[in-house]
This record gives structure tokens, C-alpha cells and sequence, in this order.
């Protein structure tokens, strides 16, 4: 298991031999409903807490938590006022005291509760959660994407830029690796060029050859796309970060895109779980009057998609410990809905169709996976 003092070179010379070993008595486990695969070494699960549930992450071998930490903060200038400039939840002065502060408790509680692995997808996310991460890395998995400098922008679409961005990332963040470079794509990555996917795969292959990254994949929302990726490339692409609402359904199809993601064994965490916040009533104030409502429409939520065994993690953005807190809680509760939980779960969510605003359409094109 890496430590903080682990360096690059370590990596380099012993990753391969500690995947290979973490995957005895690991590979191919089911999940139970009390939380771990039945002939799992618990010694071995990074930052293990027994009310917690973790699952096999695909062919990394990693063990993480049924529910992880989003990099967003959406919604954070409720606890913090005044922090986002412009209405913008990436902008703001991220220096600010009371901003620090909440990170690194919202990260102090989800180790108290056994969460193991933070998902951080812009550079403002990178250098938040590395701060907050200092002197107990040890406790954490942390996945890095600096979109700002990936194949989003076509200034950064060749193996020299992508390595370029990656180095410039990690210094600038004060990191000597990531557990997961997951590079973000297009959301409809069929927008790329075979070439610059190329480009993209040489890049994720340099940096886990280097130590740089211990694993590997990308984030994208287009299945088709993302199916075909992971057939031609399963040695880079590990991990895929994709779309997973309490309307997403899984079609028991070989040809569609869970079929493929189990037969490559493939690591697989959710994003906008909570369809990028518009399932809820409130504004995730502490004093909102729908704050009981909202939580427990989340926790319904997490239930449901964890009740697909083969998604590793949901990673919903928490902006406060009780969130964190939350969350945990939904991981104990009894994990099918009965009848009268399905009914409202599925009045919520048509409302939260229904409010989706127009950068988010896309998230109806994940109904169906």
C-alpha cells in the first residue's frame, strides 16, 4: 500500500507487484450487503472502517468505498458566503480561510467514516484536496484530472502537451503522484479524432510506466464511445468516470455498454448522482427548511445505485460533514427500496428532469446504460 513516503521511483519498481498481490483472494469477489467481499483481507483495505462498504475497483485491484468524494463543491457558498465570484463555482478566492477550513473537515470526516478515495477533476480541485490531503495521504486514494490542461482544450491534445500539463499539474499541487490520472474527455468524446486518442492513451501509458499515475483511465459520456475505448485499450484504460443518476437503468444486453465494462473489468465510479444538484428542494443551506427531505432523497439515492453491484462508487460533491455524514449513513441502510421509497424516489427525480438546466441535458442520455 502506498504511503506518503513513498516516492515515484517506488512505484516504478514495485506497482506491478502489489497489484498482482492485492488481487489474492480479491479478484472476482462479490459484494455482500454487510459491506465487503467475503474472503477480503480488511488489513489491507486503505483507511478500512468496518461500517463502511468497499468494493473491488475493476482490474486495479483496489479496494475503495461504496461511496467516495466528488471533487465539486457546488453549493459551498452556502457555508462559506461570498466565496464564488460571478455566480461561478470556479471562481473564488480558494485561499480563503473558511474555504480551507471546510475542505480539509469534510475530508478529515470522510476518513472518520472509511471513505478512501477523493476524485478531483479540475486544477482549482486538485490543489484544494492536495492541501487538504498534506500529512495523511496514507489515508486516501486521490484521482486527478486537470481538464483545464487535457483533451478538452485542442491546445492539449498531443502526447508532448498532455505530459506537459500532467508534470506542470503535479508540481503546481505539490504532488509526486496521483493513484489515478482519469483525463477528461469531450462529453461527447466521439469528438475526438482516432489520432488525438491516441495521443491521449500514449500519455495515461508514459505516466503509469513513469510512477507518475498507479493507474489509469478517462471520464467521458458517450457509451459507445467509451465501450469501444475500453475493448481497444484495456491496459490504459482501468478506470472510466461516467454519468450514474437514480434514473439509470442497466439493460441486461451483451452488446451495450455494462456488459463490456464488466467483461474488461473495468473501475467504474458515477458522477451527478444527484443529477448535478436539481433533485433537491433546497440550496444544501444548513438551515434550508427541505434539509431533512433532500438528505434523505440522497441517501435514497446512493441505495439505488449501489444496488448495481458492478459500479465500484458513486462521487457526489459534499460541501459539509453532515453531508459526509449522510452519505455514510445511506452505505448501513438496507439497500433495495421497497415500493413507497421507489414512488418517491421516481417523483423526485421527474422533477429534477424537469429542472435540469441546459448544460446538463445530457444527463437524459444516461436513462439507459
Amino acid at each position: 500500500m502506498a504511503n506518503q513516503s513513498m516516492t515515484r521511483r517506488d512505484f516504478v519498481s514495485t506497482g506491478v507487484t502489489a497489484a498482482a498481490a492485492a488481487a489474492v483472494g480479491m479478484h472476482g469477489a462479490s459484494t455482500v450487503a454487510a459491506g465487503n467481499p467475503a474472503c477480503a483481507d480488511t488489513s489491507k483495505i486503505l483507511n478500512y472502517n468496518p461500517d463502511m462498504e468497499y468494493r473491488r475497483c475493476g482490474k486495479t485491484n483496489l479496494m475503495v468505498s461504496a461511496v467516495c468524494l466528488g471533487g465539486h463543491w457546488k453549493r459551498v457558498n452556502t457555508v462559506v458566503p461570498g466565496l464564488f465570484q460571478g455566480g461561478n463555482w470556479l471562481s473564488g478566492n480558494f485561499n480563503n480561510p473558511d474555504f480551507i477550513k471546510n475542505r480539509t473537515e469534510v475530508v478529515t470526516r470522510c476518513i472518520e467514516r472509511g471513505i478512501n478515495y477523493i476524485d478531483a477533476c479540475t486544477g482549482q480541485e486538485v490543489e484544494a484536496y492536495s492541501k487538504a490531503l498534506k500529512g495523511r495521504r496514507e489515508k486516501m486514494y486521490l484521482g486527478y484530472s486537470w481538464y483545464q490542461n487535457e483533451v478538452r482544450f485542442p491546445a492539449w491534445r498531443t502526447f508532448e502537451k498532455l505530459k506537459e500539463g500532467f508534470d506542470q499539474g503535479l508540481k503546481q499541487a505539490g504532488l509526486d503522484y496521483v493513484d489515478l490520472w482519469r483525463i477528461t474527455c469531450h462529453e461527447q468524446s466521439g469528438q475526438h479524432t482516432e489520432g488525438e486518442i491516441e495521443q491521449l492513451v500514449r500519455a495515461l501509458e508514459w505516466a503509469k510506466k513513469s510512477g507518475r499515475a498507479r493507474f489509469t483511465g478517462i471520464s467521458s459520456h458517450d457509451r459507445p464511445h467509451i465501450r469501444k475505448l475500453i475493448e481497444k485499450y484495456p491496459a490504459q484504460l482501468e478506470v472510466i468516470v461516467t454519468p450514474y443518476t437514480a434514473k439509470t437503468k442497466v439493460i441486461d444486453d451483451e452488446s451495450g455498454l455494462w456488459a463490456a465494462m464488466k467483461k474488461m473489468d473495468v473501475g467504474w465510479f458515477g458522477i451527478k448522482p444527484f443529477a448535478g444538484t436539481s433533485l433537491f428542494k433546497g440550496d444544501s443551506s444548513p438551515d434550508s427548511p427541505h434539509a431533512e427531505e433532500d438528505s434523505r432523497l440522497a441517501r435514497l439515492t446512493l441505495r439505488y445505485i449501489l444496488c448495481n453491484p458492478n459500479i465500484t462508487a458513486p462521487i457526489p460533491g459534499l460541501i459539509t460533514p453532515v453531508q459526509v455524514d449522510n452519505a455514510a449513513l445511506a452505505v448501513k441502510e438496507r439497500r433495495e427500496l421497497d415500493a413507497q421509497e421507489k414512488a418517491e424516489l421516481e417523483r423526485a427525480t421527474d422533477r429534477a428532469w424537469a429542472n435540469l438546466p441546459y448544460h446538463y441535458q445530457w444527463l437524459k442520455d444516461w436513462e439507459y446504460i
